[in-house]
């Protein structure tokens, strides 16, 4: 008796580790690489050849002719997708508030002569520390800067954004944001035709 549960045990074990262990992930990994190859293998964005990055991990921008994304909250070094993480400070910690204080100086200097009001995104990190995208209110912001630095006009920058910007996900859910990355490069793109760079 107690020899044929055990082999009826071991039975359904195995059975169901080859279902769930090897044939589910199997086809999962096979459905996403057909439907959504991008996606499944990281969203990598190639230009001439080279990783650039991905749309889905943010990365550091600090050039003055870039539009900045979110801080990053993560250990040793910002935007370190093997450790995602917020700051887990509070309202009432000071070093929260220090923090602040030098994110809005930093962004008075690169631009001393933007008196517009500047968005919580580009001084408050996200909770995952990876975050990609930014406010529309935040790229607005940072316009009257690249134009200065690029020398290009504003209202190009202005469409960029706006041809850059992700509406909320089935026009409810979410707020309207611009992926950073993708938003440089394209400025990038519209400096080199400007400039007659192929």
């Amino acid at each position: 008796m107690i020899r044929e549960q055990l082999k009826t045990t071991i039975l359904i074990f195995i059975i169901l580790t080859i279902i769930t262990g090897i044939i589910y992930p199997l086809v999962i990994t096979g459905i996403a690489e057909l439907f959504f190859k991008s996606q499944a293998n990281g969203s990598i964005i190639i230009r001439d050849g080279k990783v650039i990055g991905s749309s889905l991990i943010g990365q550091p921008f600090d050039d003055l002719g870039y539009f900045w994304g979110r801080p990053s909250a993560t250990t040793p070094a910002a935007f370190n997708a093997a450790s995602s993480s917020g700051s887990n400070l509070g309202p009432s910690n000071p070093a929260l508030s220090d923090a602040v204080k030098t994110r809005v100086n930093n962004l008075h200097t690169a631009d001393p002569d933007n008196k517009l009001p500047i968005p919580v995104d580009l001084v408050t990190s996200s909770a995952s520390g990876l975050d990609p995208h930014i406010s529309p209110a935040a790229a607005y912001y940072q316009i009257p800067r690249i134009a200065r630095v690029r020398n290009i006009q504003q209202d190009v920058l202005l469409r960029i954004v706006q041809e850059n910007t992700e509406n909320r996900f089935l026009g409810i859910i979410g707020e309207p944001v611009v992926n950073v990355l993708r938003l440089n490069l394209a400025i990038d793109s519209v400096d080199k035709v400007r400039k007659g760079q192929k």
